[in-house]
């Protein structure tokens, strides 16, 4: 059986996702990077099931849901109920200031100190690791907000899709 309109469904509902959480990264200027490039969905469809994925860097879970850093957190972390925290000694290690690094290479981002030389690298990266691992990073809910928003109409539009498909299955089914 054809299921077109449950696709084109899922397919509306991925697009708009994918298209409001990029918009979400340009507003809070994350966009344009890596993480907003990597936004995307795939529909995997079986004989029996459809799975709707949606993709994106691995580090796009600690920005939609923020990090509880180890000395304090933001309001916003705190009440997007993350789960993730800087200090509990799971994470590997390194792989903050890593970022970090890489990042400010790339970007050729240097500050400057009281004398007004440049720092090295390695000293501003330990500086920023050091802030976001005691405040935490903010939670700023790009890709959770537009995903619960669509996901509150998407039952019905389902629904009704489905209805759809199975009587063009009965219409088609009658006519051979």
């Amino acid at each position: 059986m054809q299921f077109k309109n449950v696709d084109e469904i899922l397919n509306k509902y991925g697009k708009y996702v994918v298209q409001q959480s990029k918009s979400n990264l340009t507003k809070d200027k994350k966009g344009g990077g890596d993480l907003y490039n990597s936004v995307s969905y795939v529909i995997d469809k079986s004989q029996d099931d459809f799975l709707l994925e949606f993709l994106m860097e691995d580090y796009g879970a600690f920005v939609d849901k923020g990090v509880k850093g180890k000395t304090s957190t933001y309001p916003e972390t705190s009440a997007a109920l993350s789960k993730f925290q800087y200090g509990s000694g799971t994470g590997p290690k390194g792989g903050l200031t890593k970022g970090i690094n890489a990042w400010l290479k790339k970007k050729r981002f240097q500050f400057r100190d009281k004398k007004g030389r440049f720092m090295s690298y390695e000293s501003m990266t330990y500086l920023i690791a050091r802030s976001i691992y005691n405040k935490g990073l903010k939670a700023n809910l790009f890709f959770t907000k537009p995903f619960e928003a669509g996901l509150k109409r998407l039952p019905n539009d389902l629904i009704k899709a489905f209805d759809l498909d199975i009587e063009d299955a009965i219409i088609l089914g009658t006519k051979k």
